[in-house]
């Protein structure tokens, strides 16, 4: 029975620290691509277009929204967030954003 365990242990530890293998390389593959543009002459980084609200609370529990004015975002075209930039598909799907007054 305690061998069993120690199999199955070993197993788990094996699958978890090649989990974890895949990841890092994925993450350096995407870096690598981005970094030096694989495949040939691609746009490293990209623009979005975010609008901004102002979300001004109000004595009575209510919420006022205000315009406030749009912002390009710099964004990369990548799979994770690289170069202190998030990914443009994430960008893209979060288009509004609300400040909190």
């Amino acid at each position: 029975m305690q061998d069993l365990m120690l199999q199955l242990r070993r197993i788990l530890f094996f699958a978890l620290g090649a989990l974890l293998l895949i990841a890092a390389l994925v993450y350096a593959g995407d870096y690598l691509s981005l970094r030096f543009r694989i495949p040939g002459n691609r746009e490293q980084f990209g623009n979005v277009t975010v609008t901004r609200y102002y979300a001004i609370h109000q004595k009575n529990n209510k919420t006022e929204y205000d315009p406030a004015p749009s912002e390009n975002r710099t964004c990369t075209h990548s799979l994770f967030p690289q170069l202190g930039y998030r990914p443009c598909w994430y960008v893209s799907r979060h288009t509004e954003e609300q400040i909190e007054i």
